[in-house]
């Protein structure tokens, strides 16, 4: 299934302008991404401190609960990234359950999951922050970016691609297959 693309230059969110468009009626399955982001939101409330030049999007798309519980994409979520970022890495990336990739204990993405509900159907907002290039002063947790541990120039716009084929496959494989089917094809390391 595609994805439609929508690229802003600058957002409070990217999870907010995703509410917006479904609350639009614009509801295809869509990938935002902005160059900056004001007010990027993490779980529990949490900022997401958001440096221009990292890279900042959310996906949404209809869920239907009777093929796959929304609970389900918190595993999903975090092994598919995993896998995309892992060949741009020469160390080894962590998951933090439930929401966090770390590289050597430091925060290198952050992903803040959320449902709602719009005439009478629930959509899913995956919200994924990718310290791409700089790594964030907070002073909550250390945070890290992929270009400290890559031997390659890194490349939003690559990293972007990757993961628009694989949400791709995932929201047609979903439709096709049983959710053993989509834990065994997307949580291997």
């Amino acid at each position: 299934m595609k994805l439609k693309i929508v690229k802003f230059k600058k957002v409070k969110s990217t999870n907010d302008e995703a509410i917006k468009l479904i609350k639009k009626n614009k509801i295809h399955p869509t990938i935002l991404t902005a160059e900056t982001q004001k007010k990027g939101r993490g779980t529990m409330g949490k900022k997401w401190i958001s440096k221009k030049g990292n890279l900042f999007i959310s996906i949404f798309f209809e869920l239907n609960s009777k093929k796959i519980n929304y609970k389900v994409f918190s595993i999903l979520n975090a092994h598919i990234l995993k896998k995309i970022l892992k060949k741009y890495s020469k160390s080894k990336i962590e998951i933090k359950w439930p929401n966090d990739l770390l590289i050597r204990g430091k925060k290198l993405c952050g992903i803040l999951q959320e449902v709602i509900i719009f005439k009478n159907k629930k959509y899913l907002i995956i919200g994924i922050g990718i310290n791409t290039l700089h790594s964030p002063n907070n002073k909550s947790f250390l945070s890290t970016s992929l270009k400290k541990f890559s031997n390659s120039t890194i490349k939003n716009i690559v990293i972007l691609k990757d993961i628009i084929l694989v949400y791709e496959k995932l929201l047609s494989d979903i439709r096709n297959h049983k959710i053993s089917y989509l834990k065994k094809n997307y949580c291997k390391n």
